[in-house]
């Protein structure tokens, strides 16, 4: 399997992705922006379109169209888990930048299949240079989660103890905005703009209900990304069927074994 080049890319891809989207998903969940996420997946797929007109890169279209959201969502006030008004806007904006991509797929030159690929990810078509991109935009987020790590977890788990480390919520928000684009758009290559879900939340949920720590959610939602991940990986080469469907049945069958376990322990 390893022999093939495309598979060695598709498994450095997919393993730094997963580490990525382990870790941000437990925050995501923390901070109630699952639906953020996903209209940024989508507003993503618009971006990748308007990349693939204009010449750019899917993944450098994406990046721009979910950093620019990521600056406006936290202008609005749509990245604070208490504004009630934001889960109408988010859905507004979510149907208009998926019908914009839909626009921008057929000005461009490129065929279904394309759009195909760029709504359910095609991770077996990685070429080195993704591969390079997606490693150098994955380590900037991580990097950048372990330089906020600290002020972060208060400000999302703790608020007692954001205001005793004087912690800026209004700058956290903003620069976790800005990395949860920037996690979208490179776990989009995986599985796709409209499964990031998978990756991004399902892991950490799956992993709360054996957790009492941030450190060891984070490790467990990472293990089940990985899992998740390679197990994909390996049966799509086995079987020739899409890799995202082994990743999104694998992450959910941790996601329900999970959920009988806080039954049974809350019973």
């Amino acid at each position: 399997m390893f022999a093939l080049n495309f598979m060695r890319y598709a498994f450095e891809a997919g393993t730094i992705v997963a580490i990525l989207c382990g870790a941000m998903g437990v925050f995501v969940a923390a901070r109630r922006l699952p639906f953020m996420t996903h209209t940024l997946s989508e507003i993503g797929f618009s971006g990748a379109s308007f990349g693939v007109w204009i010449g750019l890169s899917p993944l450098q279209g994406m990046m721009i169209f979910t950093i620019l959201s990521a600056l406006a969502a936290d202008r609005l006030g749509l990245g604070d888990n208490h504004n009630e008004t934001s889960d109408a806007v988010i859905s507004a904006v979510s149907a208009f930048f998926m019908g914009l991509g839909v626009l921008f797929l057929s000005l461009s030159s490129q065929n279904s299949s394309y759009a195909t690929s760029i709504l359910f990810g095609s991770i077996v078509g990685i070429s080195q240079e993704n591969v390079t991109q997606i490693v150098i935009v994955s380590l900037i987020v991580l990097l950048s989660l372990g330089l906020i790590y600290r002020r972060l977890k208060f400000d999302s788990f703790d608020a007692t103890g954001a205001e005793i480390e004087h912690v800026s919520s209004h700058w956290i928000t903003l620069i976790f905005l800005v990395m949860v684009a920037l996690s979208v758009s490179v776990a989009a290559q995986i599985v796709g703009a409209l499964l990031i879900f998978v990756l991004l939340t399902l892991p950490s949920a799956s992993a709360q209900p054996f957790c009492r720590s941030v450190s060891s959610l984070i490790l467990l939602s990472i293990v089940l990304a990985l899992i998740g991940t390679w197990g994909g990986l390996y049966l799509g080469y086995l079987t020739n069927l899409p890799v995202t469907f082994f990743i999104a049945t694998i992450e959910t069958v941790f996601y329900l074994i999970a959920a009988v376990y806080r039954r049974t322990i809350t019973a």
